[in-house]
């Protein structure tokens, strides 16, 4: 199958925070998996005295392989390729070789200088393209595949990955500024938004990192190994059927969802549901109109 012309090949930045970007864990999730099969090492890093209150997102110690016990601060880095050629199943396809990866977390003051920074190391590092990972908390089914909403405001990008422009207005978290701080020096960007079950969201959602996965392959022609992920999504489904059976009031609610969303699946749920799949379809293809500007959520790029 042929895939949107717009992102492949390009020498990609994926971006992903904690906090208020994450809910479930879907976007870093996705990122570091990203990470570790590609084995990437840290080109760039911020000074996070320059950015973190540590008494809002506080250091932790961890324990290292060789058993010493260290400090983690907070902070965000880039990674980049490390030129290993040893791995076990790579992601692979157009690009893998110079595809890069932001992690962090959302800083506590000073987002545009913070951005800036981040933004001049892609641009030393050569990329011309960013992938911004986020997840939102929504009135989701578990039991239903999850949807990720792709938005630009890039016009070229919109035309090319067949994608909207989200219509949200209102609070924004650091990929907001991110996004913007990159189109505004030349790099092209596309926002992907993960919807996770609200009433799930204390726990990590690898079902929603798949989701996420999947969308970044469909839009840039990679190839990305899920290793146990699916495993792990099908047990997480599977516990929270748990939770729900001990729990009417759970159930039901839940039983709402599904309805809500078959009624919106569904083929014959309106004339004008067909038609917006139709125009998608022709944009995908290079033949129809450019993207409705009817996006949604807490996703505002």
């Amino acid at each position: 199958m042929n895939q949107p012309a717009g992102f492949e090949g390009r020498r990609l930045l994926i971006v992903a925070f904690e906090g208020w970007n994450d809910a479930g864990e879907a976007a870093t999730g996705a990122a570091k998996l990203l990470a570790e099969r590609l084995a990437l090492t840290e080109i760039a890093a911020v000074d996070p005295e320059l950015y973190f209150d540590y008494q809002f997102t506080r250091p932790t110690v961890v324990v290292g392989d060789d058993g010493v016990r260290r400090l983690e601060w907070p902070g965000a880095a880039i990674l980049g390729p490390s030129g290993r050629n040893d791995l076990d199943d790579p992601v692979t396809g157009p690009g893998a070789s110079g595809l890069h990866v932001l992690l962090g977390a959302e800083p506590a003051r000073s987002w545009k200088g913070f951005a800036a920074e981040l933004v001049d190391a892609a641009l030393t590092a050569d990329i011309d393209g960013v992938v911004l990972l986020g997840a939102m908390l929504a009135d989701a089914p578990h039991t239903r595949p999850l949807t990720v909403f792709a938005s630009s405001e890039n016009p070229e990008v919109r035309s090319a990955l067949g994608v909207e422009r989200s219509t949200y207005e209102g609070p924004v978290g650091i990929l907001s500024v991110i996004a913007d701080q990159a189109e505004r020096a030349g790099i092209p960007t596309v926002s992907l938004w993960a919807s996770v079950p609200h009433y799930v969201h204390n726990a990590p959602s690898p079902k929603a990192v798949l989701a996420l996965l999947g969308k970044v392959e469909e839009l840039t022609g990679l190839s990305i190994p899920r290793g146990t992920l699916e495993s792990e999504a099908k047990a997480w489904e599977a516990g929270v059927d748990a939770l729900a059976a001990d729990d009417e009031d759970m159930a039901g609610y839940i039983t709402q969802l599904e309805q809500a969303r078959d009624a919106v699946d569904a083929p014959e749920a309106s004339g004008e549901a067909i038609a917006q799949e139709f125009e998608r379809y022709l944009r995908r293809r290079g033949d129809g109109p450019e993207g409705r500007a009817d996006g949604r959520g807490d996703g505002p790029r």
